[in-house]
């Protein structure tokens, strides 16, 4: 790509693995099959919980803004990349790119601050169980899960337009499935300080604090367990939080390893991103989000009979 200067610069190519054509027709396949398991397993979890009155609780309300939240997320980005497989232009034009940006950082902030949401629902339920229908009302947890939604949003927005505002006077190659933040900051022909400060504030809150959260809510989680006489107690209790823990694990862990340490631009690699971040990007982009179902419906009995029932009102009503 030729030098321009910022207001030629209308759109960007997202080079993806076009460095590897062996493995493009391998990744369609298998990206298209994870995102239709991620549609149709988060819509099932979002059906069952409205439709199902024994879901309408603070744990399943949170569940179904959890699947709400993984659909949008992986549709703002998986069919831009699987279309990218099947056509030789793989670009994106420069107002595209800001509105993937910010669609999967306000899903990612979103989801960040919603799983430490969940972690105090569990909380709530081992540790003051009596007190659990008080402290959880509606009036509690409706309001928990918009204001996840609303800084999540706000963070996004900063971030978007920081990054957006910045002048790109270089090549417009983005080595990145999609318009990922990093990828992006990287051709920038400007100083990045202001982003990476503001990034830097943003992963403490929406990642240390609330794995901080987490970590402390589940100390005293297991330690109310521990406290429990009988066996078969303390089993049903980790049960009740086992899938959640499972979930935050797989998220934060991916998560945290590439957006702990934002990156500033390489002078001497400014055209290249490891093929291993793309695939761990890939992972908690694609494979998180088809896991979470999953995980909440294999390990929750709840879930599973909820999902039967419904199936036999939808056969009964057909057989009328």
């Amino acid at each position: 790509m030729g030098k321009t200067n910022q207001s030629s610069v209308t759109e960007f190519v997202l080079l993806g693995l076009s460095g590897y054509p062996e493995l493009e027709a391998i990744y369609f396949v298998l990206v298209l099959c994870m995102y239709l398991v991620i549609l149709l397993g988060n819509g099932v979890i979002i059906i069952v919980s409205v439709c199902d009155t024994h879901l309408h609780t603070p744990m399943y309300f949170f569940l179904s803004n959890l699947s709400f939240l993984d659909i949008c997320y992986t549709s703002s980005s998986i069919p831009l990349f699987l279309s990218s497989f099947l056509t030789s232009k793989k670009t994106i034009s420069f107002s595209g790119c800001g509105v993937q940006m910010f669609l999967s950082f306000a899903m990612g902030a979103t989801e960040c601050v919603l799983l430490s949401m969940m972690a105090f629902d569990r909380y709530v339920a081992i540790c003051n169980p009596l007190r659990y229908l008080i402290i959880m009302s509606k009036t509690s947890y409706v309001p928990m899960a918009a204001g996840s939604w609303i800084a999540g949003g706000v963070n996004s927005v900063l971030q978007t337009s920081l990054a957006m505002q910045l002048p790109f006077c270089g090549d417009n190659v983005i080595n990145h499935f999609t318009c990922e933040i990093l990828a992006v900051l990287k051709l920038a022909c400007a100083d990045i300080s202001i982003n990476i400060i503001s990034m830097v504030i943003a992963n403490m809150i929406f990642l240390v604090v609330p794995v901080l959260f987490i970590f402390v809510s589940y100390v005293f989680i297991l330690s109310t367990i521990l406290k429990i006489p009988s066996a078969e107690g303390k089993r049903k209790a980790f049960s009740t939080c086992s899938a959640h823990l499972t979930v935050v694990i797989i998220f934060y862990g991916t998560i945290l390893f590439m957006y702990a340490k934002p990156k500033a631009k390489d002078s001497s690699g400014a055209d290249k991103v490891q093929v291993t971040d793309k695939i761990i990007s890939l992972f908690y982009g694609v494979v998180t989000p088809m896991l979470n179902p999953l995980i909440y419906s294999l390990r929750n009995k709840d879930v599973k009979e909820a999902v039967k029932n419904v199936l036999c009102r939808k056969c009964s009503s057909e057989g009328m």
